[in-house]
């Protein structure tokens, strides 16, 4: 297998989230600018739908249906979109911080959103409790709230089983919790320190996070990536890093994870699943050969690709043949008084 970048569909400002039809042949990006926008790949048109977020569009989830979608916002907001009238109808003010992490049931019924702000709680800078619930999931028809669960802030990723029932979220200390929707409780937790560190330079805190989650197909594992442990908070230079749990086991076990020779070092800020088989991940490199990679279903290191840009979400074609990467390239300097765009999808031919 081999990734090869094809073209760019360039847009205003950083993507930060990406869905697609189920054919592929229309996808919307989450931007920063707070606009969702719908993209041709083919021919690389970008047009904005009516309505916005206040802030940064965080991600967008798109209906089986295929005519409502569903966004998420560091405003805290939900946006219902009618794509067919081109309207939105239905805005859900979730939290009263940042959405950092949106997720669809695969059934398409259940909508989940996660938020925590990360505050200093005592002598040793550990995060302080969460003034609200960091995850809720509501209907994804009616807008209605189903369940709200706690965990620790911020809960800066989520996923939703194969089965509907159970939504993971994990945060910026490692600590992950899978809850039973619908029995409104905690079905299991583990803790893993491998994505988390104090940062002793420049800016003493805690850092890193489980920023990606995936269950593969058969539900009874879980994916986890992020970044390693560093001693500059800014310097970003961590282990680019995945772990596969058995999140079913009592208690839950570490079965495996990325081979130390088989990436660099940056923050792993997306899992996809691979059609056939085998999993993506992808995001931003510190020092390294790729920002994207492509693993087997053992773990086994299979393609990868340097895109020169953080990639925050990938959305395969159907068929396995293309691939989407929303992208945030280096902001241009201004021309006449006017930016340049920044944001991307990259359109990537999986050969």
């Amino acid at each position: 297998m081999k990734l090869v970048k094809s073209k760019d569909v360039s847009l205003p400002m950083g993507v930060l989230g990406l869905t697609a039809w189920a054919d592929a042949k229309r996808l919307y990006a989450a931007c920063m600018d707070g606009a969702i926008y719908e993209c041709d790949p083919a021919t690389g048109k970008v047009t904005p739908l009516p309505d916005r977020h206040e802030s940064y569009a965080s991600g967008c989830v798109l209906l089986p249906d295929g005519k409502t979608l569903i966004s998420a916002g560091y405003d805290g907001c939900l946006l219902w979109h009618d794509l067919v009238a081109k309207k939105s109808i239905r805005r859900v003010q979730a939290h009263t911080f940042w959405s950092w992490r949106l997720a669809l049931s695969p059934d398409g019924r259940r909508v989940a959103s996660s938020t925590g702000q990360y505050l200093a709680g005592g002598e040793k800078y550990e995060p302080a409790a969460a003034a609200e619930p960091t995850v809720k999931v509501f209907d994804a028809l009616t807008g209605e709230l189903r369940q709200s669960f706690d965990h620790g802030p911020p809960v800066t990723s989520l996923a939703f089983a194969p089965d509907n029932r159970h939504v993971a979220g994990g945060n910026l200390m490692g600590e992950v919790r899978v809850w039973d929707v619908d029995a409104g409780k905690v079905a299991a937790e583990f803790t893993t320190p491998d994505f988390t560190c104090w940062g002793q330079i420049k800016s003493p805190h805690y850092c890193g996070g489980i920023y990606g989650l995936m269950f593969p197909p058969d539900g009874d594992t879980l994916l986890c990536c992020g970044m390693g442990a560093m001693a500059d908070p800014m310097a970003g230079n961590g282990k680019m890093r995945w772990q596969r749990w058995d999140w079913r086991a009592a208690p839950p076990k570490k079965r495996d994870q990325i081979r130390d020779s088989d990436g660099g070092t940056g923050l792993m800020e997306t899992l996809a699943p691979v059609p056939g088989g085998g999993f993506l991940m992808a995001g931003r490199q510190a020092q390294g050969t790729w920002t994207t990679a492509v693993f087997a279903a053992d773990g086994k290191l299979v393609a990868s690709l340097d895109t020169k840009s953080r990639v925050t979400q990938a959305v395969f074609a159907p068929d396995g043949r293309k691939l989407y990467l929303a992208a945030t390239v280096g902001q241009p300097k201004p021309v006449n008084g006017k930016w340049g765009d920044f944001g991307r999808v990259h359109v990537v031919d999986v050969v």
